[in-house]
């Protein structure tokens, strides 16, 4: 083969691999573990973990009138964290009253003695092995975060999600919790056509059907449950004056704001911590 020739075939050779990068998805970064929290991200069938530059932070004393919510998960990331035995753990109840902003507030905690959040979508539960084995080796502590999930009839990671919990051949890891936020306290649709199935014995034992069974299984797989239910309209209030001194409102403007902040709950039919803080934003940026 002459020069040329060789010449040639390396220029065919670098057209074809050319074409083929194009195709080809490019391969995951690496992991940059000195970040505090992580989002999973696919491309096709590849995971990896992708580091959050900017975590959004909010502290424990952020968060007004779950006094019992968060004594419990403080205890129980906090056994965590110390390497003793700690439960996985499934908030429900209201929107808007703190699930998620709890699990941050954790990471603000503790971030700084090794506690770690990755970012789980629903529909990426099927990955939950994947991600397990990844930290398995590492000595930070993680929780694998998963917000508002809820599942329908069938989907893939209802059962990725029970094996990670309990049931799985293979350890979940001990560096390794799940914190779940659902709307739902069984993360299924019910439906009355389900108590139907259930059995009653002569001696008045109820037996619930298998379909209820089912549904109850998954979330019994959580050590800890926890409730969260709409605030009095006394307790929303002082949230409200909570983010307006947060704010930097001055005191003399904190009081005038109770008719527009009980208006603005009536409008958006829901007093919850969420609703204070839209309003505390939106009074400060009126009148600071």
């Amino acid at each position: 083969m002459t020069a040329t020739e060789f010449s040639t075939l390396i220029q065919r050779a670098e057209r074809v691999l050319a074409q083929l990068e194009a195709w080809l998805p490019p391969a995951p970064p690496e992991i940059d573990w000195s970040a505090h929290a992580f989002r999973w991200r696919k491309r096709g069938s590849r995971g990896w973990l992708d580091a959050v530059r900017h975590v959004a932070r909010i502290d424990m004393e952020d968060l007004q009138h779950i006094e019992r919510q968060k004594a419990i998960i403080d205890r129980n990331t906090l056994q965590f964290i110390e390497k003793k035995p700690a439960n996985n753990v499934l908030m429900t109840g209201a929107r808007g009253t703190g699930k998620s902003s709890l699990v941050k507030a954790m990471l603000a905690a503790y971030g700084d003695r090794g506690l770690r959040l990755i970012e789980v979508d629903k529909s990426d539960l099927g990955d939950l092995a994947d991600i397990v084995e990844l930290v398995a080796s590492r000595p930070e502590r993680f929780i694998v975060f998963c917000d508002d999930l809820s599942f329908e009839e069938g989907e893939a990671g209802y059962k990725a999600l029970k094996s990670v919990l309990d049931g799985s051949v293979s350890a979940s890891g001990d560096n390794v919790l799940i914190y779940a936020t659902s709307n739902r306290r069984h993360l299924m649709p019910e439906y009355m056509s389900e108590n139907l199935a259930a059995k009653h014995q002569p001696d008045g034992e109820i037996h619930p059907g298998e379909t209820v069974e089912e549904k109850i299984s998954l979330s019994e797989r959580f050590g800890l449950w926890l409730s969260f239910y709409p605030f009095k309209q006394d307790d929303y209030l002082d949230i409200v004056y909570h983010w307006l001194r947060e704010l930097g409102c001055p005191e003399a403007q904190i009081e005038p704001s109770r008719t527009e902040a009980l208006q603005w709950t009536i409008e958006r039919g829901s007093r919850s911590g969420r609703v204070a803080y839209q309003f505390a934003r939106d009074w400060a940026a009126r009148h600071v």
